[in-house]
């Protein structure tokens, strides 16, 4: 049997052009001789729909297409993932289904049976779980299809005590079709195929998983969908982060590699390329012609975050805007303005410095005649770069970018309505430690980043000499001690100091992580590349005293 593996790029809510893009692939996909297309998992939908499936007519509006897109099974077999009505469902009025077309009408459908309500998932919100040990779905002249949809290949990662694709394995099932849309964190493309291959392996059926590709909201799909075979050898593998077909032909030799063999991109590119996806599909799946702005501070994260924003969109959509203030180096400024040259982006020059002074008088009115107003007269200057980069989004129609970094985000190290406006915190899920990663990358072939910003000690220029480290343990203290209490999910008496530091240092930063949950709230919307990234997927009361 030949299969094509159909890696789209849905937006969600675009019924029409959704259904088009499995037409489009399925044209493809019969012309180049496969009998059978798979697409994602809610592919005419776009994932996640949320709360659209409560909207009158949503659903509705999805099953015509459902049916108008089932005019193209004539020509070839068409697997895709839908909403469906469920029967007795009570509040839960819909399932999350595999639904099999062919010959111009639906033939079989199989409802997701594992339904994930961690991190990012809320299905138990909208959709029942079909039934335990559903048929596999039947050809009259070809192979047994097994339906499956995504979670239901998890099984052995998580405890959920049902095995689907062992049950449709044990139903007689050839070969098990995963209709699929699990979205991107580092490294998660080899954790599914070791998955997967040892499940093919396990029950001795061939596994064809097919994600979608492209960014929705806080969420990046890498694509990166293959087939196995029932030794749990790949046969097929397609590329990350751009829309692809494939036709597996489930009788002839593929690749045939481990799973481990299969080359991905290293880690500094994978980030790069989900980023500059997601920064991509924000902008076009919104419809934001004019661009992004950014505010260059002459600091690699602003710098990381304009390189990543051209890659995304082109150097002519990209502005840049320099705000040196009181405090702001002469290098400072020259390496905003290099990297604005290295990038080739239009930049402007704004000195805050008589705002800054303005606002001098009004706290004296305030607070009293003082030499150092301390935080209060810091913050105002960020809040002054904020103001003035909003004030061109406003008049230009331009989206600010924010350039935080997650090492910043988790301890409060910004400025609320300062450096925290804007759409979309770029770098809210990338530790500064991987900031660095970033412009090492970006510079593989030539200087983008100016050397100057990758070498000089991080500050914010707020106050006279300052640096990070002021406030801030270093930076690989910080990132290890992070990256076990967030993605580790450890409390800080269960975490191992980096070499070195003390508990009582592990203890503070912790403290300090749970004390600042009210700015995260506050941030914009930050790109998920992580296991665990500030947003849906990490759901904590502002206010509370737990401690263990």
């Amino acid at each position: 049997m030949r299969v094509a593996l159909a890696q789209v790029n849905p937006t969600v809510g675009d019924l029409p052009g959704n259904r088009r893009l499995i037409e489009e692939a399925a044209s493809k996909a019969a012309a180049a001789g496969a009998e059978l297309v798979l697409a994602p998992e809610l592919c005419l939908t776009g994932y996640p729909p949320m709360d659209l499936l409560e909207r009158e007519g949503f659903v509705r509006d999805q099953l015509r297409e459902l049916d108008a897109l089932a005019a193209a099974s004539r020509r070839i077999a068409i697997a895709v993932g839908a909403v469906l009505p469920a029967e007795n469902g009570g509040h839960k009025r819909w399932r999350n289904c595999a639904v099999l077309l062919a010959g111009g009408c639906r033939v079989a459908e199989r409802a997701k049976s594992l339904l994930p309500a961690y991190d990012v998932f809320d299905e138990n919100r909208y959709f029942q779980a079909a039934e335990a040990r559903m048929p596999a779905a039947m050809s009259e002249d070809g192979p047994s299809l097994g339906l499956t949809v995504c979670e239901d290949t998890w099984s052995s990662e998580i405890p959920y005590g049902v095995d689907p694709v062992g049950e449709l394995a044990a139903a007689g099932a050839d070969v098990v079709l995963n209709l699929s849309a699990s979205p991107f964190h580092v490294g998660k493309a080899a954790q599914r195929r070791r998955m997967i291959a040892a499940l093919a392996q396990r029950h001795s059926v061939p596994i064809l998983f097919c994600n979608q590709v492209g960014g929705n909201d806080e969420l990046v799909f890498d694509g990166a969908s293959f087939a196995v075979d029932a030794r749990g050898r790949v046969l097929a593998a397609l590329p990350h982060f751009e829309p692809a077909l494939e036709v597996v032909d489930l009788e002839a030799p593929g690749l045939d590699l481990e799973p481990d063999a299969v080359t991905d991109p290293e880690p500094a590119a994978q980030l790069e390329a989900g980023l500059v996806l997601g920064i991509r599909d924000y902008f076009r799946k919104q419809g934001l012609p004019p661009g992004a702005v950014i505010g260059l501070s002459g600091g690699i994260d602003s710098a990381v975050t304009a390189h990543l924003a051209v890659e995304a969109l082109g150097p002519d959509r990209v502005l840049g805007v320099l705000m040196p203030g009181p405090f702001s180096s002469e290098h400072s400024v020259a390496d905003a303005e290099a990297l604005a040259r290295n990038l080739g982006i239009e930049h402007r020059r704004v000195d805050i410095g008589p705002v800054y002074e303005a606002y001098r008088g009004l706290f004296a009115q305030l607070f009293g005649e003082k030499d150092d107003y301390g935080i209060t007269q810091q913050n105002i200057q960020s809040r002054i770069r904020g103001a003035t980069l909003m004030a061109v989004s406003n008049a230009e129609g331009r989206l600010v970018l924010a350039t935080g970094n997650k090492s910043e985000l988790s301890l409060g190290y910004c400025t609320l309505y300062g450096d925290t406006v804007g759409g979309v915190a770029v770098l809210g899920d990338v530790y500064k430690r991987d900031v660095y990663a970033l412009a090492r990358h970006a510079n593989r072939a030539g200087e983008r980043i100016p050397q100057n910003a990758l070498d000089k000690p991080p500050s914010a220029e707020l106050a006279p000499d300052q640096l990070d480290t002021d406030d801030l343990p270093p930076y690989e203290v910080l990132d290890a001690v992070l990256e076990q209490a967030i993605e580790g999910r450890l409390d800080a008496s269960r975490i191992t100091p980096p070499p070195g530091v003390d508990t009582d240092t592990v203890r503070r930063i912790v403290e300090r992580l749970y004390r600042n949950e009210y700015k995260r709230r506050q941030a914009p919307l930050v790109l998920r590349v992580s296991s665990k990234a500030f947003g849906s997927g990490r759901r904590l009361p502002i206010v509370h005293r737990y401690r263990s």
